[in-house]
């Protein structure tokens, strides 16, 4: 049950958690009696947080049927990536361009702890990755970009399919990036952050 004075927010980070942890699957009806009962709230504020959830394309809305979890086709997914490739090819070219050290010592550390590491736990290194996408947007310190991408909540919508490829085609392609933005070089860090996103959506293409 949730204990908050101000509940919109809580119910709309709970149910938002329920969509992407796959409690609530794709594609189906969302029985609001139900989710405001095991919250222990009323259908206000469950309502508002469908409706923010409806505008980050997470719940869609169908006339005289109810709200549902927006399903996600190959095409939606494959433009997605798309989108990743742009924005975070963006994002990599402008944090080359602000030599700031902490800002590479934070992605750095999302995959330290792997480097000595025979076997890779593929659940522990698919949240590092999940923190280094994400951080790679934040670190740049561009609110427009930062709301862009969060608005179209544009990482968490794959973040349920897992990982595209393994640690071991990836982690060597985090670190180029990595490098090319402690090295300030923004045409390179631009151009590895989005070949990055290409290889897997390429596969994903393929599939």
């Amino acid at each position: 049950m949730i204990e908050y004075q101000n509940l919109n927010e809580p119910v709309y980070l709970k149910v938002k958690e329920m969509i992407i942890s796959g409690e609530l699957k794709q594609g189906e009806k969302i029985v609001q009696e139900k989710i405001a009962e095991a919250l222990g709230v009323s259908r206000t504020p469950l309502m508002r947080a469908l409706l923010a959830l409806e505008n980050e394309y997470l719940v869609e809305s169908i006339p005289r049927r109810g709200m549902f979890v927006r399903s996600l086709g190959q095409k939606e997914i494959f433009d997605i990536y798309v989108c990743r490739e742009a924005l975070e090819g963006m994002a990599a070219r402008l944090l080359a361009l602000s030599s700031d050290k902490t800002a590479v010592k934070e992605l750095r550390d999302c995959f330290s702890c792997f480097l000595s590491q025979k076997e890779i736990d593929l659940q522990v290194y698919a949240k590092a990755d999940e923190k280094f996408h994400s951080l790679l947007i934040k670190l740049t310190g561009n609110l427009p970009l930062d709301k862009i991408y969060f608005f179209g909540n544009i990482h968490e919508k794959v973040i349920s399919r897992g990982l595209l490829r393994p640690p071991e085609e990836t982690l060597g392609e985090h670190a180029k990036i990595i490098d090319a933005i402690e090295k300030g070089n923004a045409d390179n860090a631009e151009k590895f952050a989005r070949e990055h996103i290409e290889k897997s959506r390429i596969l994903l293409l393929n599939q």
